[in-house]
């Protein structure tokens, strides 16, 4: 799946309720697991991560589209 330009997926693991999730954005590739009952909210806290990740790469990767 596709967020925000950053290609990412979530799979479900062996244990209960215990998801693992992948993102790459720019050329780094970023694991994680995380525990939750619901559904939905891995591809959420991946979301999250991937809007940090932007956060942190500064404001000219966001904004390369804007004139100064």
């Amino acid at each position: 799946m596709i967020y925000k330009g950053a290609e990412y997926s979530v799979t479900a693991t062996s244990e209960p309720n215990v998801w693992q999730w992948r993102f790459q954005h720019d050329d780094m590739t970023t694991t994680g697991r995380t525990r939750t009952r619901l559904v939905h909210m891995p591809a959420r806290r991946v979301h999250m991560r991937i809007d940090a990740a932007r956060r942190a790469s500064g404001p000219t990767a966001q904004n390369s589209n804007l004139e100064v």
